[in-house]
């Protein structure tokens, strides 16, 4: 791609871009590796391939054939556009066309992964003759769920004398070619489709939502698919983890029962982006073996990798130019030398705020938006365009993370760190496909991650990627599907679940029988109650329905998309601006009775954040045990989440004059939490070491004074922004920080003193920040707890407060479950303390960072101060004996 490569010769030598690229990182082409395709492949296959213009496999490809040919369940794990697909359609097809009693079954994670998949395979079936027409796979999928095997969906004739429906591509070659009807089965399936779906389909597309709640459920109207049920493909396995991984897996130990029911053992395949894990991963969620293919045979271009710092604007206070611009102007002068790209934002928000200013500076290419709330015919044309090229350029957040395909982009650019390395190699990934070259370039952020990044570029381009962890037989979750397969079928005394032995499985059938939900009778559990336990569980910890909003427009009421109930407090309460595809919405009004804002088209040149707070209360303690250093505590928390008022932002990022309160119902979440409340001894000791930052800021009696001179020294007016005081005064910020004094009279010096308007304070405050030691415990504890749990860190909260009102007034760091219906997590934390103070200590101990960084306690502010120093002397006040720690980490594992 020679656009590509003159862009970065540009780049190079000018000092206003290559000056501010920390790290350039070259990968070299990679060849690729054919195999032969298989002599035993089906004539009708082999047959597509050559109209496909393909003519061998890729060696991983190969192999997953060679090893499912041997009865092998199997995990491929390969890099992004690596032909993943093809290592379980391969066989699965092949099967498919000899068997005709044959089934396979493929799950994906969300529908456009499905819809993706649906589309490849019609297209294989027509490279095969199968299809039965030259509709276009998105006109078959309006015309029903069987269009594309018109024609094609009676049994295959048993008598040789009766006419083939079509003369499918093999047939001559003395091997008959099955028909293979291909159905999607969701949420969006029409119901007066799925009768047919259910008689008819030999290959079902499905997730693991559907699975749960509509079809085992129901699984006597499924009993002929079940029956011959041959493969289970399970894609984007990486995305199974946490409490959403937890609960996929007791779906698939339900079906792996009902399965057995049936008298089938089909194979598992399953499909991922890199992961530290995998095959530990694949066997807990399907409790079998599984070979592990995570070699990659497909070629790759050469690629550059880059990380961009945004040029400082301001020396003195360390201010850079924002996030957003840089992020625009880059991918600006990508798209203006043709190179296809993605741009990756980190919120919806952010998304349309990079959209409508691309568009301003490219409005003769196509650019478009893709996230969470555009309706699904909007993301299925977003996804058409990327394809075909006409759509040039997509801001997109994660949703476009996952292996949907939108073709093979020039350059993927990341405005900031997505919060993981996986993630981050996913959205690089994005870019190139064969052999030509591609741009991944991650742009900083302002915050003490992102620029601790940008200072250390080998903790993305070196470090092992996260490990997908999930804890099936957690209590709440393993109870909440049994139940769901009691309904099933009633389980009989003796008989495990997956891989909970059968004894545990009979006492928790005991306990649901006490409580009147199983019956016992002849050695039998029945399930009592005419509900369908599966409609009380969700898989991904869902809430109510989404909020639906309406525009205004001359042609009438428009719908324009949905938000999930949270988020409608953020992005669409009253007097929002709200961003669609680049085009902006005033909010008139927020109805959460019936679920629906109500929106008018405006031309706004500014847009609007919301400004929140949380806090922590205690509902009831249930137990406490005194430990070194403090206390110890489990019991039920109330966490509260407001959203108390709003700003306006000039497109520009300046704070706007005009913002207003909002009076809006708190979130509020119960759950249970574990917490370490320090004593007072130790607080003193760890303050006369110097070693205890936690106490709020004392600026002297004279400070009410000394600010407003500060103010009217520089005519009360911002000295970054320019913007003038209007209603509210500007705050009076320390050049260098309050903490770093002994005095607050040296502190306070007019000449370290600069008025700055709320939003640049923000983000001074940001730049200069210093960790304290609580704030180095809680991070090293939200990224150390999930090991111990084997969960996803989003599934927890950590909180922390010098002067917490839920331990009685001390310090205390809280973590706690995420999810409302209490999983359990932090009670394991609370009885893991001792080893989990331990090992927090010999983690923080053993990096061979100096003041803090992502692999321990967090990094400081770029001209701040870190916490390790302060964390260390805090840990050995908590750990019992961190000399004779025995740490359950790897050594690589303890970097986190």
């Amino acid at each position: 791609m020679d656009n590509l490569n003159e862009l970065l010769a540009h780049w190079r030598s000018e000092p206003s871009i290559g000056g501010n690229v920390t790290h350039w990182h070259q990968q070299p082409a990679r060849k690729v590796q054919f195999s032969p395709l298989p002599n035993e492949l089906h004539p009708a296959l082999g047959a597509a391939f050559a109209k496909l213009g393909y003519g061998q496999l890729y060696s991983h490809q190969a192999e997953a054939w060679r090893r499912l040919q041997a009865g092998d369940n199997i995990a491929v794990v390969t890099g992004t556009a690596s032909g993943k697909t093809l290592c379980y359609n391969l066989t699965v097809l092949d099967t498919l066309l000899r068997d005709p009693g044959a089934r396979a079954l493929y799950l994906f994670p969300t529908k456009a992964l499905a819809y993706d998949q649906k589309n490849e395979l019609d297209v294989w079936l027509e490279a095969m003759g199968l299809s039965g027409t030259n509709a276009s796979p998105l006109a078959a999928k309006r015309a029903g769920p069987f269009a594309s095997l018109e024609g094609k969906l009676r049994p295959a004739p048993t008598d040789e004398s009766e006419a083939p429906l079509a003369r499918p591509a093999g047939e001559g070659m003395g091997v008959r070619a099955f028909p293979i009807p291909v159905a999607t089965y969701d949420g969006d399936t029409p119901t007066h489709q799925r009768s047919a779906i259910r008689k008819r389909a030999r290959l079902l597309i499905s997730n693991p939502d559907m699975l749960h709640a509509g079809i085992l459920p129901n699984h006597t109207a499924w009993a002929e698919f079940f029956g011959a049920l041959r493969f289970i493909v399970i894609d984007e396995m990486h995305s199974y983890r946490g409490v959403f991984g937890s609960h996929v897996a007791n779906v698939l130990r339900r079906l792996s029962r009902i399965l057995k029911f049936y008298g089938a053992q089909p194979q598992y395949i399953l499909a991922s982006a890199t992961i530290a894990n995998p095959r530990q991963l694949a066997e807990r969620l399907t409790e079998r073996p599984v070979s592990l293919i995570d070699h990659d045979g497909a070629p790759r271009g050469p690629r550059s990798f880059l990380i961009y710092n945004p040029p400082i604007v301001n020396a003195e206070l360390g201010l850079r130019v924002s996030l957003l611009q840089e992020s625009v102007r880059l991918a600006s002068d990508l798209l203006a030398h043709d190179v296809q790209t993605i741009l990756f934002g980190r919120t919806r928000r952010m998304v349309e705020l990079m959209l409508k200013s691309l568009r301003d500076t490219n409005s003769e290419r196509q650019v478009r938006g893709y996230r969470s709330g555009y309706l699904v015919a909007e993301r299925r044309s977003i996804e058409a365009g990327l394809r075909s090229g006409e759509v040039r350029g997509v801001v997109a957040t994660t949703a476009l993370e996952l292996g949907v395909d939108i073709g093979g982009m020039g350059a993927a650019v990341l405005a900031g760190y997505p919060g993981s390395v996986a993630a981050t190699r996913q959205q690089a990934g994005r870019a190139g496909r064969g052999e030509a070259p591609a741009l991944s370039l991650l742009i900083a952020a302002s915050t003490p991650l992102d620029q601790f990044l940008a200072r250390h570029p080998q903790y993305i381009l070196q470090r092992t990627p996260e490990h997908a962890l999930i804890n099936p037989d957690n209590l709440v979750i393993l109870l909440s599907h049994l139940r769901c397969a009691a309904f099933e079928i009633p389980f009989s005394k003796g008989e495990a679940f997956g891989n909970v032995p059968s004894q545990d499985v009979e006492e928790f059938l005991k306990v649901l029988a006490e409580g009147g939900e199983v019956h016992v009778s002849g050695g039998k559990y029945f399930w009592m109650s005419e509900q369908q336990p599966a409609r009380d569980v969700g898989l991904r910890g869902a809430g109510s329905a989404s909020v639906v909003l309406q525009a205004q427009t001359e042609q009438g009421w428009q719908l324009v998309g949905e938000v999930d109930p949270a988020g409608a407090y953020r992005l669409v309460h009253p007097e929002a601006i709200y961003i669609h595809d680049g085009a902006t919405y005033f909010v008139e009004k927020l109805d959460l009775t019936e679920n629906v804002a109500y929106l008018r088209p405006i031309e706004a040149d500014y847009y609007t954040m919301p400004r929140t707070r949380s806090t922590v209360s205690l509902v009831e303690e249930k137990t406490q045990v005194p430990v070194a250093a403090g206390s110890k505590h489990f019991g039920e928390l109330n966490i509260t989440e407001e959203v108390y008022g709003f700003l306006r932002i000039q497109w520009s990022g300046t704070e706007m004059p005009g913002g207003g309160d909002l009076d809006l119902p708190p979130i509020e979440l119960n759950t249970l939490g574990y917490w370490v409340a320090l004593d007072d001894a130790v607080v003193d000791r760890l303050r006369e070491r110097g070693l205890w930052s936690n106490d709020p800021n004392e600026y002297g009696p004279a400070w009410p004074a000394v600010r407003d001179a500060a103010r009217a020294r520089d005519g009360y007016t911002c000295q970054v922004c320019g913007l003038p005081e209007n209603g509210r005064p500007h705050d009076v910020h320390h050049k260098m920080p309050f903490r770093t004094f002994t005095s607050y009279k040296e502190a306070n010096r007019l000449e370290n003193l600069v008025t700055l308007c709320p939003n640049c304070h923000r983000r001074a405050e940001t730049i200069v920040r210093i960790r304290s030691g609580l704030a180095g415990l809680s991070f090293v504890l939200q990224n150390l707890a999930p090991l111990y749990l084997m969960c996803d860190p989003r599934d927890l909260g950590v909180h922390s407060d010098p002067k917490a009102d839920f331990a009685e007034g001390k310090p205390a760091v809280v973590v706690y479950d995420q999810m409302g219906d209490a999983l359990g997590f932090s009670q394991k934390l609370f009885e893991l303390h001792d080893e989990l103070m331990r090992n927090a200590f010999q983690l923080v101990q053993e990096c061979q960072c100096a003041d803090g960084c992502p692999s321990c306690v967090g990094p400081g502010g770029e001209l701040g101060r870190g916490s390790k120093r302060e964390t260390l002397a805090l840990l050995e006040e908590l750990a019992k004996d961190p000399a004779k720690a025995s740490s359950p980490l790897s050594n690589q594992e303890s970097r986190l």
